[in-house]
């Protein structure tokens, strides 16, 4: 994408215009000699950011770099406020998130790791038997037994685990 910039007293002004707009505005301007009002500008995408850092704008500044204005974005550690309101915002979600699934009371028993942000079972989970799974029996949690349990085989078609009938249920 072709951009330019305004320049006023040595400064970016305003906005980039795209290139098709500003030979529209500007058609007496040869934009392989651009006069000293004028400058070519380049779009940099905003920067991806680590878990603990922050922008210190929304915005950009257009700064001159190699002879062509750019985006210029600037980030910085979180301040330790900042980092214990994004993991108390995190801890928050996951918990309402945990809270607000299907049968949720089938996985009261466990126990919620601030470190990892996800619950932990009360009972390691057993390793995967493939068998098993490839007969369609799954080992999930059952909270009335507070322990791992084979489900039957799952039928074939549309369908969930009740854990509280611990049977399959078709969709309708």
């Amino acid at each position: 994408m072709e951009l330019y910039i305004r320049i006023k007293d040595g400064q970016p002004f305003e906005h980039p215009i795209l290139g098709e707009n500003f030979c529209q505005a500007f058609p007496d301007i040869d934009v392989n000699n651009l006069p000293p009002e004028f400058a070519k500008f380049e779009r940099v995408d905003c920067p991806v950011l680590g878990e603990y850092e922050t922008l210190v704008s929304e915005n950009p500044t257009y700064e001159l770099i190699d002879g062509v204005y750019k985006d210029v974005w600037r980030k910085r550690d979180m301040t330790a406020e900042e980092r214990e309101a994004k993991r108390q915002a995190a801890i928050q979600a996951a918990q309402s998130a945990w809270a607000a699934r299907d049968q949720a009371e089938n996985w009261s028993a466990w126990v919620f790791n601030e470190e990892t942000l996800k619950y932990d079972p009360p009972i390691p989970r057993p390793a995967i038997d493939q068998t098993k799974v490839d007969a369609g029996i799954f080992t999930v949690w059952c909270g009335a037994d507070a322990n791992w349990k084979d489900t039957p085989v799952r039928p074939e078609g549309e369908f969930k685990f009740d854990f509280l009938a611990w049977q399959w249920v078709a969709l309708t």
